[in-house]
């Protein structure tokens, strides 16, 4: 299957997942809560496909601190993406993704 990893700045080493920092092997997405101004740089996606041994890198997106204070159109909410059914192996781990999002 893939997998994403995020770089910052062009490092060769990929964005470490701590209390702040999440990345959705779901859907590729990085979710940053509280940024701080040492969040600020240019996010690039990485792509690998394990089969294949491959591996694509995005455009960079960059990431800037409002001055403002506005935190933009993310009202509260519980993000679920769970499928209808999972399985699994008896004695293997499964992993559900759910966060909250907004102010």
């Amino acid at each position: 299957g893939l997998s994403y990893t995020w770089i910052f700045n062009n490092n060769t080493l990929s964005v470490q997942e701590d209390s702040r920092r999440f990345v959705s092997q779901e859907t590729g997405n990085l979710y940053i809560a509280k940024v701080e101004p040492s969040d600020v740089g240019n996010y690039t996606c990485v792509v690998t496909n394990a089969k294949a041994e491959q591996s694509v890198q995005g455009p960079p997106t960059p990431l800037t601190l409002r001055s403002d204070g506005v935190m933009g159109e993310y009202e509260p909410k519980i993000e679920v993406r769970f499928p209808e059914t999972t399985y699994a192996a008896k004695g293997s781990s499964v992993k559900l993704e759910c966060f909250a999002l907004g102010k």
